[in-house]
């Protein structure tokens, strides 16, 4: 199971989502979804600073792939999984007190 993937089913069970019905489940995972992904690349913009956003959109325009991308953010930010599990933890617990 790939990473989005296993973060989708951790926010639907500690959301208590998973009794919904698949079209509900869907419908709200993509959206929860694209608002995670989107706060994690803020982050990790705000964290690469200038010098580095340049070398990422680099990267973006020769064709690099997820895990080469995924590489050069390990390299540049300092604990970038860390980082990145404390954007999942604090949208998870935002999206607890909505519930």
């Amino acid at each position: 199971m790939d990473q989005q993937s296993q973060i989708q089913k951790t926010l639907l069970e500690e959301l208590g989502l998973s009794n919904l019905p698949q079209d509900k489940q869907d419908e709200l995972l993509i959206k929860m979804t694209e608002v995670l992904l989107k706060r994690i690349f803020l982050e990790t913009m705000e964290k690469l600073g200038e010098q580095g956003m340049k070398e990422y959109d680099k990267m973006t325009e020769g064709g690099a792939t997820a895990e080469q991308l995924e590489e050069f953010f390990k390299t540049k930010i300092a604990n970038y999984e860390t980082m990145v599990q404390k954007v999942i933890e604090e949208f998870k617990e935002e999206m607890k007190k909505e519930i």
